[in-house]
C-alpha cells in the first residue's frame, strides 16, 4: 500500500513546504509499521519481530523544521516473537526482560534531537540522524538512529481513496536502524549462552505516522 502511495505521488508536484506550515500531531499507523531486533551470536542468529498490536507511537512538530520534531515509540515485548516459543519465554523471563513486571514490559525510544537537512519536501526521502533515549527494562541509554524520513502529502482525491486504510492528508514514513547492548540496560548474557545470544542488540524500525 505504501508503494502505491509513492507511485501516486509522482503524479503530484513535490514542492518545498512554506515557512507558514503549522505544527502537526501524528500517531503511529500500526497496520503499516513494524519494529524488530536481531541477535547475531557465533552459533545462532535470530530476529524478534513486533506484532501489529504491539507497537505504539506519536510525533509532533512542523515539517518545515524537522530537526525540532519530538516523539516516542514503544514496543510491547510480550508481543514480540522470535519464531521459537521456548526462546520467547526465556526472553521474557526473570533472567532477561522480566516482562511480568509492568515497567519492564515496554521497550521505548524517546526522540531528543534530529540532525536533518530540512525542510521536508513531499515525496522526497531525506537522511537523518535521530538522537534519543532507549529504555529497556527501565534502564535508559543514549543512542543514535540512522534514519530516513519521507513526508507523504496526499491530495483530497487520494485521501478519499486511502482513508479506509487509515491514511490522512499528511503522513510521515520513518525507517531507522540503531544498536545497543544488553549490558547498557543492566542485563548480562549468561556465560553458558554467550555463543548463542549476542550482547549486541541491533534494532530496525519501519514506521508510518498519520496526522491526527
Amino acid at each position: 500500500m505504501i508503494r502505491a502511495l509513492l507511485i501516486a505521488l509522482t503524479l503530484w508536484p513535490a514542492a518545498p513546504l512554506t515557512a507558514a506550515a503549522e505544527a502537526m500531531s501524528f500517531k503511529l499507523l500500526t497496520n503499516y509499521s513494524q519494529a524488530s531486533f536481531r541477535s547475531d551470536a557465533p552459533l545462532e542468529t535470530f530476529v524478534g519481530t513486533s506484532a501489529l498490536e504491539g507497537i505504539q507511537g506519536t510525533l509532533s512538530g512542523d515539517p518545515t523544521r524537522p530537526q525540532d520534531v519530538k516523539g516516542s515509540v514503544k514496543v510491547d515485548m510480550n508481543r514480540v516473537t522470535t519464531g521459537i516459543e521456548k526462546r520467547d519465554a526465556d526472553m521474557r523471563g526473570k533472567n532477561y526482560l522480566d516482562t511480568e513486571v509492568e515497567g519492564n514490559r515496554w521497550v521505548t525510544f524517546e526522540v531528543r534531537r534530529v540532525d536533518i537537512a530540512g525542510p521536508l519536501e513531499p515525496g522526497k526521502e531525506t537522511a537523518a540522524k535521530v538522537h534519543g533515549v532507549l529504555t529497556i527494562k527501565q534502564k535508559a541509554a543514549d543512542v543514535m538512529a540512522d534514519s530516513t524520513v519521507m513526508y507523504i502529502k496526499l491530495t483530497p482525491e487520494q485521501v478519499e481513496q486511502q482513508r479506509r486504510f487509515g491514511f490522512t492528508n499528511d503522513n510521515i514514513k520513518v525507517k531507522s536502524k540503531l544498536s545497543s547492548t544488553f549490558t547498557a540496560h543492566g542485563m548480562q548474557v549468561p556465560q553458558l549462552l554467550f555463543l548463542k545470544v549476542a550482547n549486541d542488540i541491533q534494532m530496525l524500525a519501519d514506521l508510518v505516522f498519520v496526522r491526527q
